[in-house]
């Protein structure tokens, strides 16, 4: 089981730990309601040090990342980020992860920790006939995500480089709490704003004692990953494993708006991906409601009015910040238009829910 640099101190301040995607992490702190309204309404930090880093450089950097990535990153410039996925072969996604655009000749991949190994396969096979230079640097980095509307402003303390007014994708290399080339992004994968910040393990426990001083003044706690998965299943963002996988196409996904079809995007299996988004597929990722008591959890079977099965749950809780129960699934398409009853069978029963346009939180 791996550990990040941040193990002790989360222990120190009473973490439930975990196993998670092979790693020792902090599931809770205080408990998952309070930390998800803690993000939402003012701001707390995460350890996402398990997320994977692979380096592309070289004069074939940017042909490689073209190559895997279903987003076209021909429209990157320096100090921007994008979000994409790796297309398999099959129709199915290897992982979805960002693209940090250094240059056409070096470009940072963040990935799924659950994927590290099985994206750095991938991309030593796509790289066969191209060349490009690949290094994956996930084992020596750490990463921070301070997240909540006043994260940025916390964070403007420990750099004298304006941040505070950064677009959302963006990043910069920075000095942050006396250490010098920092990476800060402003990605996000809770839907209340701040930021990320990655840099070496060996001053990993002292810029995590630099943030929380720095956000002492406006709350800060640290938050578990329970609560990263509230916030996010309430901004409708896809969690590898549960709403997408190396089956589900990213058409079906409705990531439609990541798969981009220009003129000389080839990348893999564009093909069959254009022929799905002008022909249709059978199913599609929906978001709903509870109509009635219950929570839908992964796995739990989709049905229509007369019982026939119709999809499954990917994803569901309470919404914390909406005080009802919400969910995800892949249904057949005919019953994916909003306002649309569906049932989610909970222990034998089929509990009435509505179709819902994403996301379900809005500030």
């Amino acid at each position: 089981m791996k550990t990040t640099v941040f193990k002790d101190k989360h222990e120190e301040m009473g973490a439930k730990m975990v196993p998670f995607a092979g790693f020792y992490m902090p599931v809770q702190f205080e408990g998952v309601n309070a930390e998800h309204q803690q993000v939402r309404e003012t701001l707390g930090v995460f350890d996402v040090s398990h997320m994977g880093e692979i380096w592309v450089e070289g004069p074939r950097a940017f042909d490689l990342v073209q190559r895997v990535s279903s987003n076209d990153i021909a429209v990157l410039s320096e100090g921007k980020v994008q979000y994409t996925c790796f297309p398999n072969d099959q129709g199915g996604i290897v992982d979805d992860f960002l693209v940090y655009h250094f240059s056409k000749e070096k470009y940072l991949l963040v990935v799924n920790a659950s994927n590290i190994e099985k994206d750095w396969n991938w991309l030593q096979k796509q790289n066969k006939d191209i060349g490009a230079e690949l290094r994956n640097a996930s084992d020596d980095t750490a990463q921070l995500a301070v997240q909540g509307p006043l994260a940025l402003k916390a964070m403007q303390k420990l750099t004298s480089e304006p941040i505070e007014d950064m677009p959302f994708y963006t990043y910069k290399v920075i000095e942050f709490a006396g250490v010098k080339d920092v990476l800060l992004s402003t990605t996000g994968y809770t839907g209340a704003g701040g930021c990320e910040i990655y840099f070496p393990n060996e001053v990993g426990v002292k810029i995590y004692e630099a943030v929380l001083e720095a956000g002492k003044e406006s709350g800060i706690k640290p938050i578990g990953l329970a609560a990263r998965d509230t916030l996010r299943l309430e901004m409708g963002f896809c969690l590898y494993g549960n709403d997408i996988n190396d089956t589900t196409s990213p058409i079906e996904a409705g990531l439609g708006w990541i798969t981009k079809f220009t003129e000389g995007n080839n990348f893999v299996n564009r093909e069959n991906l254009e022929k799905q988004k002008s022909e249709g597929v059978e199913k599609k990722l929906i978001g709903f409601e509870m109509l009635d008591k219950g929570i839908a959890r992964q796995h739990y079977p989709i049905v229509d009015a007369d019982g026939n099965s119709i999809g499954e749950v990917t994803s569901g809780t309470m919404s914390p910040s909406l005080k009802k129960a919400i969910g995800m699934g892949y249904v057949k398409s005919e019953f994916a238009k909003s306002g649309t009853e569906i049932f989610i069978e909970i222990r034998g029963k089929a509990i009435p829910a509505k179709v819902v346009k994403r996301p379900f939180y809005t500030a």
